[in-house]
């Protein structure tokens, strides 16, 4: 139980981060929240696991997660090329799927949940899918966010846009679900660090991500603007994110890998009911209906 809940937590944590992170591209540039916001959760990460006093763990006990923070880069950085080029009800959805591989991979492992359990977590993931998917917006105003890896994400306006070309279509599917691959294998490779050190997996990871992140901004030293009001959403993005990475990390050494991944990958339907109660955005039919089956598929889960 004691897993489920944290697994609830990074998802809620993960939601909350994506709804920030869209909220604050309206006062700032894209590459201002995502600098900002590694900075914030990398201090954050050091602060709380030096203070707890966890020592180095050793190399071959990080490297799983360092690859994983760089896999998260590779995940955000097809999922943004997706959406420039596709439909977001199409990539966010794809993208979604991501819950797969760490599920295979727990099950692979030897990982024996109940039927009642399976029964949840197929309810729970479709239900996450359902509420990832866009509804049709006719005033060309794009949402708050797009919900992926629990990264900060501005979603562009595309209600007013062309539809894409049937080849650009091709390669957003294509990109979607590099994206989705990407974010599974990092959740695994939290999984594998957590084993050890579940505080070093939180930092590791950030520590990976944040450099490449650096890295990337040097080489491409794109524009960033920044306002005062922004710098404390950016702040609390940093924090949500950095949050569910470790309550996901400490979730997957108390519970199975299959089942925590899942619960930790309903992060769509935070977002979405934060835009709804924040920004009084629309909530299409399909997506309530996702809702309720998560809402069922944790409970199902919850009981197993």
């Amino acid at each position: 139980m004691l897993g489920i809940a944290l697994a609830l937590g990074a998802s809620f944590c993960w939601g909350t981060g994506d709804f920030l992170g869209g909220f604050s591209t309206r006062r700032a540039s894209l590459w201002a929240v995502i600098i900002g916001s590694q900075v914030v959760g990398l201090l954050g990460a050091a602060l709380v696991t030096l203070a707890a006093g966890h020592a180095w763990p050793g190399w071959w006990a990080v490297w799983p997660v360092a690859l994983g923070g760089v896999a998260s880069v590779g995940a955000i950085s097809s999922f943004y090329k997706a959406l420039a080029i596709g439909t977001m009800s199409v990539v966010a959805p794809i993208s979604a799927t991501n819950v797969v591989i760490p599920f295979v991979v727990g099950i692979a492992a030897g990982e024996r949940p109940a039927a009642i359990q399976l029964v949840g977590v197929a309810l729970a993931a479709a239900g996450a899918i359902l509420v990832a998917v866009e509804p049709a917006r006719r005033d060309g105003k794009g949402g708050v966010a797009a919900p992926v890896a629990g990264l900060p994400v501005g979603r562009a306006a595309r209600g007013g846009a062309p539809r894409p070309s049937p080849g650009a279509r091709r390669r957003a599917v294509a990109l979607s679900l590099l994206a989705a691959v990407c974010m599974g294998l990092t959740l695994v490779a939290y999984d594998a660090t957590a084993r050890y050190d579940p505080l070093w997996a939180m930092l590791g990871g950030r520590l990976s991500s944040a450099l490449v992140f650096s890295l990337v901004f040097l080489l491409l030293r794109p524009r960033v603007a920044l306002t005062r009001t922004a710098l404390p959403l950016i702040a609390a993005v940093g924090v949500f994110d950095t949050s569910a990475n470790g309550l996901f990390a400490l979730a997957t050494t108390q519970g199975y890998l299959s089942i925590v991944a899942v619960l930790g990958t309903l992060y769509p339907v935070v977002t979405v009911l934060l835009a709804f109660v924040v920004l009084r955005e629309r909530i299409a039919t399909h997506q309530v209906g996702g809702a309720v089956a998560t809402l069922v598929g944790v409970a199902l889960i919850a009981a197993g």
